[in-house]
């Protein structure tokens, strides 16, 4: 008697396979972009994203923080706090935006919060 064996067909790479296209029924998965301003809901979120912001020491980052805590609170608000238009207030606080001293103490005033220094440790 004679064996046979059987041959295994070659698997299909993805590459020498057709694209699947969704059927009818199934629906197209989107993402969005993350905003932090959705998780900085309480004082201890605020202070917790000030203080890593703080520790990367670049003073971009920081402001842009800071701009991610004052949309968390809302920008409307604020800006009439501090006498600014709200546009004028997301301008600031944008990657290349450039808001005064003055300005960043007052937001934090309202944010509850107040700067502290303390000496670097060698």
């Amino acid at each position: 008697m004679r064996t046979v064996t059987k041959i295994k067909k070659p698997v299909k790479t993805a590459r020498t396979t057709k694209a699947i296209k969704p059927t009818k029924t199934e629906k197209k998965v989107t993402f969005s972009k993350w905003d932090p301003a959705e998780i900085i809901t309480t004082k201890g979120r605020v202070i917790a994203f000030l203080e890593e912001a703080l520790e990367e020491n670049d003073p971009d980052f920081l402001l842009e923080t800071i701009g991610h805590i004052a949309r968390s609170k809302g920008m409307a608000k604020i800006a009439r706090e501090l006498n600014l238009d709200r546009v004028g207030l997301y301008k600031s606080f944008a990657p290349d935006g450039n808001p005064s001293f003055k300005t960043v103490y007052k937001l934090l005033d309202i944010l509850g919060l107040r700067m502290k220094l303390e000496q670097k440790s060698a």
